[in-house]
């Protein structure tokens, strides 16, 4: 699936790529929706669907990802709250050693996420992946998530790259689009982004279950 002797870059992303999606979905869509409906007084299912509307409204954009905009629109302290699950944190299958083969190349690898700074210094009080990489970049710091031909750029400018010997690996498959318009050629979504929901048949990008699968000869 991927002829390594034409990848010069390797992009990957954190949540549901590296890190079992899991641990985001159950918080997003129950642990947080129960605390919201206890400050509230209201059952757990309505209080997922108020927070549906804003979910559909900012998906996409960088406040979607923005731990300090949904703190003071629900008026919950969500750091705190995702630190009580935190250990539903956890690696998808043969990560490591993926990451392992990479770091021994001659490649520059950098890990890509729209996840906010504080959802980052959790997840890597868990399970710290960042000495695997040569640089750890938050859409965060370039003011745009990776949704946005802004992010290319600025990612392009901190990180030349050449777009024609680039593999960017994600699980979203809008921001996979928004990769190949900026012209990155090597493209992989995730089929099983969360281990506990059913494995995507549909998806518009060639997928992989798991990193065995294009895993880089080991270092001799």
């Amino acid at each position: 699936m991927i002829d390594w002797n034409r990848i010069d870059t390797v992009l990957l992303d954190m949540d549901g790529t590296l890190l079992d999606l899991h641990y985001d979905n159950h918080f997003w869509l129950e642990h947080l929706p129960q605390r919201y409906a206890d400050l509230k007084g209201i059952s757990a299912e309505e209080a997922l669907a108020r927070m549906r509307g804003h979910f559909d409204a900012l998906h996409g954009t960088l406040a979607w990802y923005c731990l300090d905009h949904w703190s003071a629109l629900l008026d919950l302290d969500i750091p705190a709250l995702k630190r009580e699950v935190r250990h539903m944190i956890a690696i998808r299958p043969h990560a490591l050693e993926f990451l392992r083969r990479l770091h021994e190349s001659p490649k520059q690898v950098l890990l890509v996420t729209n996840a906010h700074p504080v959802t980052l210094d959790i997840k890597m009080a868990e399970l710290d992946i960042r000495p695997w990489f040569d640089d750890v970049v938050v859409s965060h710091q370039f003011a745009a998530a990776k949704e946005e031909q802004a992010f290319w750029e600025r990612l392009q400018a901190q990180h030349p790259f050449d777009p024609a010997r680039t593999l960017f690996i994600d699980d979203t498959e809008s921001v996979l689009e928004a990769a190949r318009r900026y012209g990155i050629a090597h493209l992989l979504t995730l089929l099983q982004p969360d281990s506990r929901r059913q494995k995507r048949i549909d998806t518009r990008f060639p997928g992989i279950h798991h990193f065995d699968e294009i895993m880089p000869e080991a270092a001799a």
